[in-house]
Parts: C-alpha cells; structure tokens; sequence
C-alpha cells in the first residue's frame, strides 16, 4: 500500500465522482483508476460502488477511509513535528473558534502574537461549539478557544478568561434606561438568539431556567451580526457576550449589564489528550494563557 494509492483513494471518496478527483488531484482519470484498482486488489475488497460516473463508499470502504484520514493526520503532523523542532516559531498553528471571538478575541490573541513571531503561520477554523470539539478529536485542527470549556475525556485545556453576558435592548425598550437589570425583568420579552444547538443558546435558556423562567424565542439567527441586526430591528432582545459588542453598540440598541443573577461564560483553549502538541501549536498555547492572564477577566 502506497501513500499515493491512499491520497487518491480519500479524494475519490471525498468527490464521490474519479473524474472530479483527478481534476483536484491535477493528474490523469486513468492513473486514479489504476491506483484505486491495484488497492482493492491488494485488499481483497471492494472499496466503491459504481453508479455510472459516481461512486459511493462501501460500508468497508468507509470503514476504511476514517482509518486512512486518522493515518494522513499521522504522517502530516510528524511531517510538521520534523520541521517545527527544527524551528518551532517558523510553523504552523490550526485554530478553531466560534462566531462569537471571531472580531475581536481572535483576531486580538494573534495579532499580538505574530508582533512576538512574525513567521508563525496560521490555519483558521470558525464552527459551531460541538463541530470544533470534534474538530479538533479528528486532529483537523489542533486546538480551539471555546466556551464554556467542555468536558470530553479525549480533550484537555485550561480556562483563559470568564467574561459577562449583558442584554442587549431595543432603544425604547421600557428597560433601556436603567443603569443595569436582574434576568427576571425579562421574563415578558421576546428573546433573538441562536438556533437550537449553539452553546450560546443553551447558557442563555439555562440562565433564565435559573431565574424561574422559559424565555419566549421570536426570531433566531447564526451568528452574532445577524442576532444584532434583529435586536436594532426591534424584534426582541437578547443576550451577548459582552466582548461581542466591544467595538460599539448597534443602531437603535442599548447594553445593559445584568448585576443580579449575574449571566458569565468562561472561555478556555482545548487541544487533544490522546496526541503530543507540536511545538508550534504548545508555543501559542502557552502565548494564550500568558496573554489573557495579563488582561485579566473580561466584563470586570
């Protein structure tokens, strides 16, 4: 078995169509024939069912094509280890974030990370809360900032920062005016938030479980810009991370701290437990925690 028979092998699978793959693959159809035939050959079984010019996996072959991502990642990441032990501040870092850090917690950590090692490169991820833990199990990415920090014996990390969530009102809002606010004033509002398993959603619904209500959810949007937009329509209200609206309030809205029933998430780094963190990716895992230590909480 070849390195070459498995990349085209995961390609094929991947376009599902040996033509498309041999585009991506900028080599001839009958060379990803060939190299797929010999390997079904060599293994005894067949990895694909052809349906006229598409294929789909077998349940052998997809079997076979986790072990073969899993053993890509291997040889990849010792590929890296070689270089980056060589010298680690010329590497590469794959990083994960939700929608919620990408305008200003990312974008902060690296760019005062890059000022320390300018030829660090960067591959960058932005998902969903369950997607990134995923991701970076498989080793598609090799850590991800999240909140709150989650609990999965396949990953470990520490926690960064602990920030405040605060409401985020209409300007004619009855409330608007008020200095801050406790969680069951809100009882009777009508809520923007994320769709239904967002991270986001689930602290907010359980905040208000905590205060002795179920909010009433009138509009849902995918990401911070769209839940501000809905907000500044008049639409409802919602909850935000605070440092989602570091760089202004939107039109027509109002930030209001909530001081009772204080609302918090605590955002953290993960990497995986069950493989060594190359010397790239631990230089800027350790860059994270001696840069958000020095900041100090957010929302404070």
């Amino acid at each position: 078995m070849e390195l070459r028979q498995i990349q085209y092998f995961i390609e094929v699978a991947k376009q599902e169509h040996v033509t498309e793959a041999a585009l991506s693959l900028n080599v001839a159809q009958s060379a990803v024939s060939r190299q797929i035939f010999k390997l079904e050959e060599e293994l005894g079984v067949n990895l694909f069912i052809r349906e006229g010019r598409n294929v789909k996996l077998t349940p052998i072959g997809k079997m076979f094509l986790e072990h073969m991502e899993e053993a890509i990642h291997v040889i990849d990441n010792a590929k890296r280890e070689v270089q980056e032990y060589l010298d680690p501040e010329k590497g590469v870092a794959r990083i994960g974030f939700p929608t919620s850090m990408a305008n200003y917690t990312m974008p902060t950590a690296i760019s005062s990370f890059r000022k320390k090692y300018p030829q660090v490169k960067f591959e960058l991820k932005q998902g969903s809360y369950y997607n990134l833990i995923e991701s970076v199990i498989k080793g598609e990415i090799d850590m991800a900032l999240l909140g709150p920090l989650p609990k999965n014996e396949k990953i470990k990390g520490d926690i960064l920062f602990v920030e405040d969530i605060v409401a985020l009102l209409p300007s004619d809002h009855p409330l608007a005016n008020q200095s801050s606010l406790s969680l069951d004033q809100l009882r009777e509002d009508s809520f923007v938030l994320f769709p239904p398993g967002f991270i986001l959603r689930e602290i907010i619904v359980d905040a208000c479980f905590q205060s002795g209500f179920e909010p009433s959810v009138s509009f849902e949007g995918e990401d911070v810009d769209a839940i501000k937009g809905l907000v500044s329509a008049g639409l409802g209200i919602t909850l935000l991370p605070e440092i989602t609206l570091i760089d202004g309030i939107p039109r027509s809205t109002v930030k209001v701290p909530i001081t009772k029933q204080r609302v918090t998430r605590t955002v953290g780094v993960i990497v995986s437990n069950e493989r060594k963190i190359l010397p790239t990716e631990k230089l800027f895992y350790e860059f994270l925690k001696d840069f958000f230590s020095m900041l100090g909480s957010f929302g404070k």
